[in-house]
C-alpha cells in the first residue's frame, strides 16, 4: 500500500469534548464553538490535515469535525482511529465486526463517505493482526478509507503488523523528552516506507514553559487534569533541560515550543507532526517553526540537553 500523501503539520482534535479517550473526561475540554474557533484558526494558517479518534470526547471530536465541514463549506483530510471504548462499559478492541461498524459510525459524525487514513488507535493482543488489516482492507477496497495504518505500537509490534499485512502509516508519541521510539523503530519505518507521525510534540505543554521548576502547575492545564501520562517527567534533569531549552531558544529569539517543533520538523524521517493547540494562539509556535529552522549545531545541542 502506497504511503498516504500527508501534510507536513496535522491539527490533533483529541481536545474536542473531552481529553483524548479517557470516559471520565469525556464532556470537559473545548466545546463545540472553541473547536469550530479553533479549526478556523488552524485552516487560515494553512493547516488542512485534522487528525481525531472514535473515542477522542466519546465522538464529540468527530461530530465538532462534521460540523466544521458543514458550516464552512470545506474538506480537511482526515485521519481516524479506533480501538478505545466510546463511554463507559462499551466495547473495544480490533475485532472485525466492531471495526466495520465503528468507522461506519465514524464516517456518520464526520459527514463524510470516506477517511484518508483510518489507524487502530491501539495493540490488541486479542485479536490476530491479520484478522483486523483483512478488516481494514475490505474497507479500502469499498472506498471508505484511503489507506490504513497503527498507532501506539512499539518496534516488534511494528515488525509483526508489517508481516501481516501493509500498514502505510504508524502514529506514536514522540518529542524531545518522549524519544522512546529512537532510530530503530523509524529505521524500521524508512526502510518499509511506513510514513511515521508524532503526535505529543510538545509533551503536554512541558516543552512549552508553563511548568517551572518549584512552581505550581496552571490551572486548567494538564498536569492539573491528567497528568498521570506526564509523572515521569517531574525531576529535576527534566526541569534543568526545559532550562536549557528555554536558553537556547531565547538566544534564536523563538518561543521553547516553537524550538521543540523545529527539531522534530529537523527529522526527514517525521513524516506528520500532529499539534493540539488548546487555544487559536497555540497556533503561533507552529509558524515559528515552519519560519526558523534548525540551523548549524543546534539539533546536537538539543540532544545533549535531552
Amino acid at each position: 500500500m502506497a504511503v498516504p500523501l500527508l501534510p507536513r503539520i496535522a491539527l490533533g482534535c483529541g481536545s474536542f469534548g473531552g481529553i483524548g479517550s479517557a470516559p471520565e473526561f469525556f464532556g470537559h475540554g473545548l466545546g463545540e464553538d472553541e473547536a469550530l474557533a479553533l479549526m478556523d484558526a488552524a485552516w487560515a494558517a494553512g493547516i488542512t490535515h485534522f487528525d481525531t479518534a472514535d473515542a477522542y470526547g466519546g465522538g464529540r471530536s468527530e461530530r465538532a469535525i462534521g460540523r466544521f465541514i458543514e458550516t464552512r463549506g470545506v474538506r480537511p483530510t482526515l485521519t481516524t482511529k479506533t480501538f478505545n471504548p466510546m463511554h463507559e462499559g462499551a466495547d473495544q478492541g480490533l475485532r472485525p465486526d466492531r471495526i466495520a461498524r465503528q468507522l461506519e459510525s465514524s464516517l456518520e459524525r464526520l459527514g463524510v463517505d470516506r477517511v484518508e487514513l483510518y489507524l487502530a488507535h491501539d495493540h490488541d493482543p486479542d485479536v490476530p493482526l491479520g484478522d483486523t488489516f483483512a478488516a481494514f482492507e475490505d474497507a479500502r477496497r469499498a472506498g471508505r478509507i484511503g489507506a490504513y495504518g497503527v498507532s501506539n505500537f512499539g518496534v516488534r509490534e511494528l515488525e509483526a503488523a508489517l508481516a501481516a499485512g501493509a500498514p502505510a502509516a504508524i502514529q506514536n508519541s514522540y518529542s524531545l523528552l518522549d524519544r522512546g521510539d529512537g532510530d530503530e523503530l523509524l529505521s524500521v519505518c524508512d526502510a518499509h516506507g511506513v510514513a511515521y507521525i508524532a503526535f505529543g510534540p510538545l509533551a503536554g505543554g512541558w516543552l512549552t514553559g508553563k511548568y517551572r521548576r518549584g512552581a505550581p502547575f496552571p490551572p486548567g492545564s494538564r498536569m492539573t487534569q491528567r497528568p498521570e501520562p506526564y509523572e515521569a517527567l517531574r525531576t529535576a534533569e527534566v526541569f534543568a533541560a526545559l532550562e536549557g531549552l528555554e536558553s537556547l531558544a531565547g538566544a534564536r529569539g523563538t518561543s521553547m515550543a516553537a524550538l521543540a517543533l523545529a527539531w522534530l520538523l529537523d527529522d526527514d524521517r517525521v513524516t506528520q507532526v500532529v499539534v493540539g493547540p488548546g487555544r487559536p494562539e497555540h497556533l503561533e509556535p507552529v509558524r515559528e517553526a515552519l519560519a526558523a529552522p534548525l540551523t548549524g549545531g543546534e539539533r546536537a545541542r538539543l540532544e545533549e540537553l535531552f
